[in-house]
């Protein structure tokens, strides 16, 4: 049952605050005042600087840390794996190691108390205010980052992770010595506030809003709105059923624009593994039955 509540405050202000929960607000905030400039600091050059970096970064989210890092749906040629997931780590989601560790929290409570970003607790809750909450992200479960010891047990993902805040800045920094304040507003600032929304809507309106394809279990719904900026991920039930697959968009009509790119991938040998549901896995899937939910309620 989704929590129609939004209630900001209560979490902002009915709670310990720890140092980590302080410098996210604080990178947040900056970085969505830093998009607010945007209309004064319009160039042409610099929109279309957004768009190019919105989609490779987009695509280490979708590629990089979610389909390959965090469900292995794939695999790609190392130095690869490490270019999107560095893509990733521009978006400001956080670390490769933190972002997985949440994703597969995300899938094995999804839609439980436990869950660390469902709408059960709230709209607001499920689409940003839980970043502000790193206890309740990380702190709960018995072994913090316990489920990402793949990626903790490689060096480059160890010193990303230790490292994680300099790199968005650091880029940031290279921007505006590039470009100056429009390649910053815009490269940076508009670029990353929109990466975040998308992603999170994710989280929320992928819970909330849709159409249920696949009995799962859980809330989660594919939206064809939601598929176009995500990349692919609107596909959410489809991913919730077949969380293995690198494709979520399963049917021809379902634009998966990370799937087009896996397989131009796959074309050139640069990924290998590609796992996709065969006919016999879909059909052992039970479907969604609307009419029975209905009853029960």
């Amino acid at each position: 049952m989704v929590d129609w509540r939004v209630t900001p405050l209560v979490e902002f202000l009915g709670r310990d605050w720890n140092l980590v929960d302080i410098v996210t607000s604080i990178i947040v905030i900056s970085i969505h005042c830093l998009a607010l400039l945007a209309p004064s600091q319009f160039t042409w050059d610099a929109f279309w600087l957004f768009v190019v970096l919105y989609f490779l970064t987009s695509l280490g989210i979708t590629l990089g840390y979610h389909r390959n890092l965090a469900h292995r749906s794939l695999k790609l040629r190392k130095e690869l794996e490490y270019f999107f997931a560095y893509c990733g780590v521009l978006t400001l989601q956080g670390s490769p190691v933190e972002w997985v560790s949440t994703h597969r929290y995300h899938h094995q409570y999804t839609d439980t108390d436990k869950d660390p970003h469902s709408p059960i607790k709230g709209l607001w809750f499920s689409h940003i205010g839980w970043i502000f909450n790193h206890r309740l992200r990380f702190e709960r479960y018995e072994k913090r980052l316990k489920n990402a010891d793949d990626l903790k047990r490689q060096p480059y993902y160890r010193f990303i992770h230790r490292t994680y805040v300099l790199h968005p800045v650091g880029f940031g920094v290279l921007l505006y010595a590039l470009g100056g304040l429009p390649y910053l507003v815009w490269g940076t600032g508009v670029r990353t506030v929109v990466g975040l929304h998308v992603t999170f809507s994710v989280n929320s309106v992928g819970h909330i809003w849709g159409k249920r394809v696949w009995d799962t279990g859980d809330l989660s719904r594919n939206n064809w709105l939601l598929a176009l900026p995500t990349l692919g991920e609107g596909w959410h039930n489809n991913h919730h059923a077949f969380d293995y697959s690198a494709r979520q968009g399963l049917e021809w009509w379902e634009i998966d624009l990370t799937w087009y790119f896996i397989r131009l991938l796959e074309a050139a040998g640069l990924a290998t593994d590609v796992r996709t549901p065969t006919e016999t896995q879909k059909k052992r899937k039970p479907l969604y039955n609307k009419t029975i939910e209905q009853k029960s309620e």
